[in-house]
């Protein structure tokens, strides 16, 4: 399997996984099923959930993505970037 580095570009939007997995996840629940726009690559590593269970995958991407605070608290006029694997995010198009 190789990594897909170039699914998401700075700007696009994108919706975070909404499902409460069972064991280890680096997706933060206040983030789950929250839009957010890609702020930057951030590299390609192994997913900690597969690692946290010792299971050695390829690397995949990893991107900065960019929330407003209200989207994900109900309040605040700041944003949170929050560092998510590629296998969290889904296109703003498609259903999450």
């Amino acid at each position: 399997m190789t990594t897909r580095t170039d699914r998401f570009a700075p700007g696009d939007r994108v919706r975070t996984r909404s499902a409460d997995p069972a064991g280890h996840t680096r997706l933060p629940g206040y983030a789950r099923g929250a839009v957010g726009v890609v702020v930057e690559p951030a590299g390609a590593h192994p997913l900690a959930d597969d690692r946290a269970r010792g299971v050695v995958g390829p690397a995949r991407a990893v991107y900065h993505v960019r929330f407003a605070a209200t989207d994900l608290f109900g309040a605040g006029d700041h944003t949170v970037t929050v560092e998510l694997w590629e296998d969290y995010l889904s296109p703003v198009e498609e259903q999450p």
